[in-house]
């Protein structure tokens, strides 16, 4: 703080008084006047003080800054701890369960029972973490070593909004020692509004219907359908007996009985341990053999499943469980028992699907409740997709049979939208129809064939077309049954027709790599897709020379295609337009993506071909991957879709 200059004449003794008996921090002027500086009028009495004379009222003067000066430095001093200081430790350690690193008043328990304490008290809500802040803080004017800090709580317990809530605590300013230290007084209320000791805080968790996958006429895909949960019950079988049933049980369902077993030994004495969950009606399972199993119950329940256990199985994915990654990712949102999402769409779109939770928090002692906060559960939304179940229905079967990786999409042109994306049995799981890597072979001839026409080629251009070509040293072959009368010097269209490999190898030097993957592009094979669920469309080298370039024109070497990229292509050419595969309508919900990205696999696709008025094109034989720049892609016209 600015203190008046001053000019000392002498040193002073503290506890002197004057002569009426004042007490005064030295000697000095008997009316004890404060001098603004060595000359001037006194503060007190109006005198004037001559330059150079060292009165009494000089020296009161001195002794009055002085004075001030000690007060001054006491007040602003940088060392003396604050009361905010010690509030926004004390939130701190609320926040975080340490408290080790905050100056408590007398009587307060120490920090390891502080932290037990708030443990016990939260323990009941799922793991949720709060965070507190300091609001205001305020010393007590008629007494300046007291002070009330405000401090506000925030819990995010995945509901549609915060819980929150406000305490007080009260500070004093202790003296030990010669060290000042502003301390906090302890309260179990501190932890929550009113909270007794013994008290504890406990939720109830009630969720609201989840979302349903629509198809794209509207029509729910994912809805509620029967299952039984089949489990051993505990309270059915006597405790000796119980590793056996587990065993027996796990061995009747291909399970690993050592791992069943153990879940079961570590479960209460009353519990009922899940094995699988199994439609209702599903004759892979004899429900009423099982049922005869020592300690076998099953437990009726419903669950939002696709019509059928693999319709579009690697698309829209599981809904079951939450796993313990998925609870530990949520920060509080999912708690365990909780349904989520667990693969593909259902698991992409899981915050939008599953909506919020309904909850109650209470504090606890006993069988006495107390309310403390409550909100209503939210509907999840429901997710649009483009799916057409009877096409969908119908891809499935077709691959039903089909030994080795295999899919099939059907697309409409006109729009992008997806009908059908259906994986063949052999692809684990995997979406083979929209994140599978293949060659495309000669269906690529399309994007080769466009990139000859933007180099100025017409449909009428003559090439030739040999039995074998020869790249530095590499040789390039057509299919064994090559038909004899396309051999020699033929026009463009109809080596595309005939799909002469050699003929579009022979063509590399016309266009270069580049090139060729602008026209890749121009047809809808996209090397970084956005599409709002995991997809890969195409990779096609930007580097590529030689023989590898000659093989790219083929969509062999590093080419690689997605069965979806490959009906893209053929969506794009009956279109007129370059077309964006469509899965995904956007609906009113929130849809947060949790997960993204492609899978690789294995073969080659065939041509695609039209069907029903829509694009498609099935898969299989596996190559590697390659990258490409980032460059915006010249849209396909509809005269070069026509010529």
């Amino acid at each position: 703080m600015p203190l008046p200059s001053a000019r000392f004449g002498r040193s002073f003794r503290a506890g002197t008084r004057d002569r009426r008996g004042r007490l005064v921090a030295g000697q000095g002027d008997r009316e004890g006047a404060m001098v603004m500086g060595a000359s001037g009028r006194t503060a007190g009495r109006g005198r004037e003080v001559r330059s150079g004379r060292r009165t009494g009222t000089t020296t009161a003067a001195a002794l009055a800054v002085v004075g001030l000066l000690v007060v001054g430095l006491a007040g602003c001093s940088p060392h003396r701890p604050t009361s905010k200081a010690e509030a926004d430790a004390l939130a701190a350690a609320l926040t975080s369960g340490d408290f080790t690193r905050v100056a408590l008043a007398a009587g307060a328990p120490d920090a390891a029972a502080l932290t037990a304490a708030r443990t016990a008290a939260f323990t009941g809500l799922g793991g949720a973490a709060p965070t507190v802040s300091v609001t205001s803080v305020s010393v007590d004017p008629k007494e300046s070593t007291k002070a009330t800090a405000g401090l506000h709580w925030e819990w995010d317990l995945g509901t549609a909004k915060p819980w929150t809530y406000d305490v007080t605590t009260q500070l004093d300013l202790v003296e030990a020692g010669g060290t000042s230290t502003w301390k906090a007084r302890w309260r179990t209320s501190l932890l929550a509004p009113d909270l007794a000791d013994g008290e504890v805080l406990t939720e109830q968790r009630v969720a609201d219907e989840r979302g349903t996958v629509l198809a794209g006429n509207g029509d729910a895909i994912i809805t509620q359908r029967p299952v039984w949960r089949v489990g051993i019950d505990k309270t059915h079988v006597d405790a000796s007996g119980q590793d056996a049933a587990a065993r027996a049980l796990a061995t009747a369902l291909g399970m690993d009985p050592a791992a069943y077993a153990a879940q079961v030994a570590a479960a209460g004495p009353k519990a009922f341990v899940e094995a699988i969950t199994v439609r209702q009606g599903d004759a892979t399972y004899d429900i009423g053999a099982l049922r005869k199993l020592a300690g076998v119950n099953t437990v009726n329940d419903s669950l939002p499943l696709a019509p059928t256990r693999l319709f579009a199985r690697p698309i829209l994915g599981q809904v079951g469980q939450a796993t313990k990654e998925i609870v530990d990712g949520s920060r509080g949102a999912i708690v365990a028992g909780d349904l989520a999402g667990l693969s593909g769409l259902e698991r992409q779109y899981d915050e939008q699907l599953r909506g919020r939770p309904g909850l109650t928090v209470l504090a606890t002692a006993g069988s006495v409740k107390r309310q403390l906060f409550h909100t209503d559960a939210v509907a999840g939304v429901p997710l649009q997709t483009t799916l057409d179940v009877r096409l969908q229905t119908v891809a499935e079967q077709i691959l039903a049979p089909v030994q080795g990786n295999a899919a099939l999409v059907v697309l409409r042109p006109s729009t992008g939208e997806i009908l059908a994306a259906a994986s063949g049995p052999n692809g684990d799981g995997t979406s083979t129809a929209t994140v599978g890597q293949y060659a495309p072979g000669s269906t690529f001839k399309v994007a080769g064939a466009l990139a000859l026409l933007r180099a100025g080629m017409t449909p009428d251009s003559t090439m030739p077309c040999p039995g074998k070509a020869v790249v530095d040293g590499y040789t390039f072959n057509n299919v064994p049954d090559y038909p004899a009368s396309a051999l020699g010097d033929i026009p463009l269209r109809t080596a595309f027709a005939h799909s002469c490999n050699t003929a579009f190898v022979g063509q590399a030097g016309t266009v270069d790599a580049n090139a060729l993957l602008a026209a890749a592009r121009s047809l809808g094979l996209d090397p970084a897709p956005s599409l709002g669920f995991p997809a890969f469309l195409a990779s096609v080298p930007t580097d590529s020379t030689g023989t590898d370039h000659a093989a790219s024109m083929i969509g062999q070497g590093r080419v690689l295609a997605s069965p979806l990229g490959m009906a893209t292509v053929a969506a794009s050419v009956a279109a007129g337009h370059t077309v964006t595969p469509v899965l995904v309508k956007a609906s009113a919900g929130t849809a947060t993506a949790v997960a993204n990205g492609a899978a690789s696999g294995g073969t080659s696709p065939a041509a695609p071909a039209s069907s029903s008025g829509a694009a498609a094109a099935a898969a299989p034989s596996p190559s590697s991957s390659a990258t490409e720049p980032a460059t915006p892609a010249k849209p396909l016209t509809q005269e070069e879709a026509t010529t």
